[in-house]
């Protein structure tokens, strides 16, 4: 059912930053690193720590992540939200503080994230939620989880090795044109990465994403309070979040993801198509990832992902922008990416003058997943609302659960 269009998305980035990117100071923490980001995104918009009255954050080594961030800042908020869904936690953080603004909750929301985990090591910076039932199996998570999603895309539907390397070359020919702080700025061939000492089949290691210290903010207000702050705002068009599974074995299916669902979402509310998006940052903590949610978002048919990233595909001059700072394979990740991707779309349009920018986190093992639409000015005030109906439930989640509890009650 079509509403009547309303002029302009009602709330709007208005700060974005990183902080410590790479390798971050020795003697600082995680809360120091996303301290430090979420003071310069405040900046960036000309606002100040005494404005903020909402925050929203999430952390692999913080737990109480937006208390941390609080205390960190001598913020005392109306509303805050420590949400944890893995890399799809920032874009879902960006889903509720619009519905905290809009409910008059928080005027200034605050979302931030920091990591150390290149400085700390990797095992002490995240813990991974064993199933009881994937432990007799030893998988060495996430890795694992996504070598199982490329093998079963490279048997159902003929994805290539040649083709999960182009996603490592395209987001590395991303970072060389960034340059600093991008991590790896240096050449990368297909073969390369076919030579690359293997993780787990079929993945080497340039398939996989960077190990990184790291930290993130961005500043949400209202869309008529962003207009009289220090820089252009970025307005929210769209923003859904969806989830199918917790750990791999529970997944319905696993060529397709949950951004189908979320994606659909955003993309009903904002009233636009892929074929609007002008650039497309994707969670790309593996070289499979990017060709899935290509195809979940609808930018290609299912199966259809490989082809559309090879050949420079989503490289410079392809057809589609995507991760163009050089993403999680090339310019870092700092455990979960999801801000930083966040941060780079809202360049996109500051930036490059793009009008419609989608920004996608996936978390977990491919279980958690929230799609962020973002425009400009014109693409706020031109773009039709349309109401958002309910999705139906994919048979194949209805069903994962329906196995699971079964197993669980007979054990």
């Amino acid at each position: 059912m079509t509403v009547p269009p309303t002029p302009t998305a009602q709330v709007a980035i208005a700060g974005a930053a990183e902080a410590q990117w790479g390798t971050a100071l020795p003697g600082l923490g995680a809360a120091d690193v996303m301290a430090e980001a979420a003071l310069a995104a405040l900046a960036d918009a000309g606002l100040d720590v005494r404005d903020v009255d909402g925050v929203f954050a999430a952390a692999t080594q913080l737990p109480w992540a937006s208390v941390t961030l609080s205390e960190e800042l001598g913020i005392r908020p109306r509303w805050q939200d420590s949400t944890m869904l893995g890399g799809a936690s920032p874009m879902a953080h960006v889903n509720h503080a619009r519905a905290a603004i809009a409910a008059g909750r928080c005027e200034v929301a605050l979302i931030a994230y920091g990591s150390t985990q290149r400085s700390v090591g990797r095992s002490r910076a995240s813990v991974q939620e064993v199933d009881p039932w994937e432990a007799p199996y030893a998988p060495v998570l996430p890795v694992t989880a996504y070598a199982l999603a490329a093998s079963r895309h490279m048997h159902e539907l003929g994805t290539t090795p040649e083709q999960l390397a182009w996603v490592a070359v395209s987001a590395r020919r991303w970072a060389a044109r960034r340059g600093a702080p991008a991590w790896h700025t240096d050449d990368l061939t297909i073969d390369d990465v076919l030579a690359a000492p293997r993780v787990c089949d079929p993945f080497g290691v340039r398939d996989c994403c960077l190990v990184t210290d790291g930290g993130a903010a961005i500043v949400v207000v209202s869309a008529d309070r962003a207009r009289v702050l220090r820089r252009p705002p970025v307005f929210v068009l769209g923003a859904a979040e969806a989830q199918t599974h917790r750990h791999v074995s529970s997944m319905p299916s696993l060529t397709t993801t949950a951004a189908v669902e979320s994606g659909a979402r955003a993309f009903a509310e904002a009233g636009l198509r892929p074929a609007d998006v002008e650039s497309a940052q994707l969670y790309d903590a593996f070289t499979i990832t990017p060709i899935l949610f290509l195809e979940d978002l609808g930018f290609c048919g299912k199966g259809e992902g490989g082809a559309f990233v090879a050949d420079g595909g989503i490289a410079p001059g392809g057809r589609l922008r995507v991760n163009t700072s050089g993403g999680g394979l090339s310019y870092g990740h700092p455990g979960m990416n999801g801000l930083p991707l966040l941060v780079e779309a809202v360049r996109e349009v500051r930036e490059e003058g793009k009008d419609v920018v989608l920004a996608h986190g996936n978390g977990g093992v491919l279980s958690t997943q929230a799609t962020v639409l973002l425009g400009s000015e014109d693409a706020a005030s031109e773009r039709p609302r349309v109401k958002v109906a309910r999705l139906r439930e994919p048979a194949g989640a209805v069903m994962g659960r329906r196995r699971r509890s079964s197993t669980r009650a007979a054990r």
